[in-house]
């Protein structure tokens, strides 16, 4: 798969292509049915498919502080990508000079003179352009006039749920993880670098990988959590482990952290970057008023873990 930054950086002799818009957080299963029309169609037509994607999230230039959490970070987004048979990505990079472009200077700059799109293949509440101000009708509009057709895919629900980033996230939040899985195709993914923490859970028997995730992730609610360390990138590597997601209020802790506690392994993770995918959520957290109680609930959290995902 080709990966450009910036439209830019399209190759000049790059033929017509399909192309399909949008953040694509979570590449969840709504934005699978997108991509998946457009890579059908490129295949149908004989063309490439290309995913036109933006970093960072728009809403944090157009309304500053207010990032959302984020779902997938760019190297897990590319990846997923990749495995629906995407052929390019091209990440625009979202500035104030961009969220300036008038949809009319989007479709024609972007999509006519860089990628030469034959197929535009959106959802059905695709806006674009300054102020969101375009929509299908004016897309369908320019596509009559720069010569390419537009598809709509139909958003995708279950039980009256609309799958969203934004209700995906909701999810996380809340601890749902089931959830959150169900909308996403596969379990919600949190990355970090493990570094060192207060070494109290060497100290009790149950050494934790405390990982430090990007500032922005999607990191579920504070509570207890049956999920797989992966290690490598790969489902090869991948190990159960307990999770645990608060301030350790047993110990007056004040730093919100997540800790991984991995079944059955003795090796040292200081230093790599690791995974954890959610499987489900075990409990809330609680304070103990001594260490025994807290030890045997672990040791309870530990063997509830290994019963789920065995």
């Amino acid at each position: 798969m080709q990966r450009w930054r910036g439209y830019e950086a399209v190759p000049g002799g790059w033929g017509r292509s399909v192309v399909t818009i949008g953040v694509f957080d979570g590449v969840h299963r709504g934005h699978q049915a997108i991509i998946g029309h457009a890579v059908k169609r490129a295949r149908d037509l004989g063309l490439q498919s290309v995913v036109v994607t933006f970093d960072p999230h728009p809403a944090e230039v157009v309304r500053p502080g207010s990032h959302p959490a984020v779902l997938t970070e760019p190297v897990r987004k590319a990846e997923l990508l990749e495995q629906l048979g995407v052929d390019a990505v091209c990440v625009v990079p979202f500035t104030p000079a961009f969220s300036q472009l008038s949809p009319e200077a989007f479709g024609h700059d972007v999509l006519v003179e860089a990628l030469h799109a034959a197929v535009v293949v959106v959802g059905d509440n695709f806006r674009f352009g300054h102020r969101a101000a375009g929509d299908l009708r004016l897309l369908a509009g320019l596509g009559r006039s720069f010569g390419f057709t537009v598809e709509e895919a139909p958003l995708v629900t279950a039980d009256g749920v609309v799958f969203s980033s934004t209700y995906i996230r909701s999810c996380v939040d809340a601890g749902d993880v089931r959830a959150a899985a169900a909308a996403l195709g596969r379990p919600h993914r949190l990355a970090g670098v493990v570094v060192r923490g207060d070494q109290r859970g060497r100290e009790i028997g149950f050494p934790t990988a405390n990982l430090m995730c990007h500032r922005y992730a999607a990191i579920p609610a504070d509570g207890v959590y049956a999920a797989w360390l992966i290690r490598g990138g790969t489902h090869a590597g991948r190990q159960m482990a307990s999770v645990s997601i608060g301030t350790n209020p047993t110990f007056s802790g004040r730093e919100r952290r997540v800790e991984a506690y991995v079944l059955d392994f003795a090796g040292d993770l200081y230093g790599e970057r690791v995974s954890l995918d959610f499987v489900a959520h075990l409990r809330e957290q609680r304070r103990y008023d001594a260490i025994e109680p807290l030890v045997a609930q672990i040791r309870e959290d530990v063997e509830q873990t290994r019963a789920l995902l065995q």
